[in-house]
């Protein structure tokens, strides 16, 4: 009987694990709070996102034999996201001198990426995730409710307007560190997007990843 119960035990934790795994990859989380983050050491999915030119390239492509910051960010319409990018901007330098490369992913479609370029004289590669495939194989994308995108549309910041999408999905603003094989080796994701990883504490990681 101890053996069996250990043997459900075991399955029971097993099947967990395969469902968080599984959710990670397919499933858009119902709120910021229940996302399912990729694993360090993984690989960068290989998922296809659009540059500025609406051209299809894959992330993997865009991260491959050079390690890389990777910036996932709710959209050019976001006031926190703008702050935190021109904040990372400060360190720039330093993380070029260091082998890596800045890339930015988010959900607004690649006219409005032209935009935040030219508005916020973004020095970064912007990428655009307007399906969301990206922001769901990271395991970081979620669904905002209606009532939610109704409250920030009457505030100028239309979901439906900068994705050219009606899916209503977001990514968790999130940071991961990537290294030449295409490896997670650090990632930062807060379910709160008023509070991001500071630019001198991305640096340090950064510093570490060997």
């Amino acid at each position: 009987m101890k053996f069996i119960n250990t043997y459900i035990i075991v399955f029971t934790l097993l099947s967990i694990t395969i469902f968080s795994m599984h959710q990670s990859k397919d499933i858009v989380a119902s709120s910021a709070e229940e996302v399912c983050p990729i694993n360090i050491g993984a690989k960068v999915p290989s998922v296809n996102v659009r540059d500025i030119d609406g051209e299809e390239i894959n992330l993997r492509d865009i991260t491959r034999d050079k390690k890389s910051i990777l910036i996932f960010y709710r959209g050019g319409w976001c006031p926190y996201c703008n702050l935190h990018l021109s904040e990372l901007q400060n360190i720039e330098n330093e993380i070029v001198e260091l082998g890596y490369k800045l890339i930015a992913v988010s959900i607004d479609k690649a006219g409005k990426l032209k935009e935040s370029l030219q508005e916020h004289k973004l020095n970064y590669e912007l990428y655009s995730d307007s399906k969301a495939e990206a922001s769901r194989a990271f395991g970081i994308a979620f669904k905002v409710g209606d009532s939610q995108a109704e409250m920030l549309k009457s505030h100028n910041m239309d979901l439906e307007k900068s994705s050219g999408e009606q899916h209503h999905i977001l990514p968790v603003p999130s940071v991961f560190i990537v290294d030449e094989e295409g490896k997670i080796k650090f990632e930062y994701v807060n379910p709160n997007y008023k509070e991001r990883i500071s630019g001198r504490l991305l640096l340090s990681a950064a510093k570490e990843i060997k």
